[in-house]
């Protein structure tokens, strides 16, 4: 049996609530540290372990052994300051992975100088993903992988209906790679897909590129 990953949530407002629910939904071993007593009793019974702290505290960070977790989240509202002083301590425990959630734009960049290993800015992500699925309709999800590469997994474009795999040409056309075919109707996968595969309005395309690349190609007709 795998071992039980143990991650620590430091912040409990709504992100790092649905966060530490979410992780513990999925077989995690789960501590959430929040100053509010309030907010940390209303998840008592829901984490493993659920701590009143001042997670700017070093002290804090030492009892809870930072050290021995997968990773820590750190999610702290607008407190700029808090945050950047939880990431140094984090750091300087040697937590193996840090995650922060970002304020501002330079927010990030002294997360990044300090060695945090992610920043994420959820509000700008979802509103991208949301702004991606009601452009292009087409597409069903989306995956950024690092800065400049992105897999989707999107319907085929009717302009490229009934043509093979190999006719579409989709490398030389629009410069991304199609990892795998499937068959709305059947739910299988093909990876890697067939060359001579025909392409039809029940297909789903898995495909991997440059983000530029990949934007152009999911806004063909």
């Amino acid at each position: 049996m795998a071992e039980q990953k143990r991650f620590i949530v430091l912040g409990l407002g709504s992100f790092g609530t649905a966060l530490a629910l979410r992780l513990t939904q999925n077989g995690a071993r789960v501590t959430g540290v929040d100053q509010d007593e309030q907010r940390v009793s209303e998840l008592k019974d829901e984490l493993y372990e659920a701590v009143v702290g001042d997670v700017c505290e070093r002290e804090t960070l030492e009892e809870l052994l930072v050290e021995q977790c997968t990773a820590v989240f750190i999610s702290l509202g607008e407190s700029i300051e808090r945050s950047l002083l939880a990431a140094l301590h984090a750091k300087e425990l040697k937590a193996p992975r840090i995650v922060v959630k970002g304020v501002t734009e330079d927010h990030g960049k002294i997360l990044s100088r300090l060695g945090v290993d992610r920043v994420i800015f959820p509000e700008v992500e979802m509103a991208r993903n949301l702004a991606d699925r009601e452009t292009w309709t087409n597409v069903l999800e989306v995956l950024k992988l690092g800065e400049d590469h992105t897999l989707v997994e999107m319907a085929v474009p009717s302009s490229i209906v009934g043509e093979t795999l190999a006719e579409a040409d989709l490398r030389r056309r629009y410069g991304i790679n199609v990892l795998g075919i499937k068959d709305a109707m059947e739910g299988d996968w093909q990876v890697p897909p067939p060359p001579d595969v025909r392409l039809d309005d029940e297909k789903q395309l898995l495909v991997l590129g440059h983000t530029d690349a990949v934007s152009k190609f999911r806004a063909v007709k």
